[in-house]
């Protein structure tokens, strides 16, 4: 079913207050630490490359799902394990998604200090948090939490955006 369609669904339903999303295999197809060689430049025809002139790409629903999750009010955020922090800072930045999140914890470690910091930098709950990941022990960690997590196995797609959302209407009532 198509999100266009089912839209008047969800202003029924529970919603997060805070969204995070993880970054490797979740809004971009590669672990920036190993996959991608920096520093990374946008070209003149807007393709974000690395340093040898791959073309970088995220999966292919992302900047739709950003756009309108932010245009709806949600507040978004980023909890990403990677040692290479400049670099995923870096291709957020250029992949114009600095516009759509208002938190960012990008360092090594488990998610659970992430969260912790969601927590008091937001003023959120975690009950009322709402997370997707590519690697099953971060969703075990951070659900101990009570966040809702979502084991997003192939990326972020529409998808994986309606479960999620039906998920946490499922889980925190309607």
């Amino acid at each position: 079913m198509c999100y266009k369609h089912t839209k008047h669904i969800f202003h029924k339903m529970a919603k997060p207050k805070l969204i995070i999303f993880d970054l490797d295999y979740t809004l971009w197809p590669f672990w920036v630490d190993t996959h991608v060689d920096p520093p990374f430049k946008k070209n003149s025809d807007g393709k974000v490359e690395d340093c040898r002139g791959k073309h970088v790409k995220h999966y292919r629903d992302v900047p739709a799902i950003l756009q309108r999750l932010h245009g709806e009010g949600y507040k978004l955020g980023i909890a990403s394990r990677t040692s290479t922090v400049n670099e995923a800072n870096d291709l957020v930045t250029l992949f114009n998604w600095d516009q759509y999140f208002q938190y960012r914890e990008i360092y090594p470690g488990c998610k659970i200090a992430h969260f912790k910091r969601f927590q008091v930098d937001s003023g959120i709950n975690f009950k009322e948090m709402l997370f997707f990941d590519d690697e099953y022990r971060n969703i075990k960690d951070v659900g101990s939490l009570d966040v809702v997590c979502v084991l997003a196995e192939h990326g972020m797609n529409e998808e994986t955006l309606k479960e999620g959302l039906e998920e946490f209407a499922s889980k925190r009532g309607s």
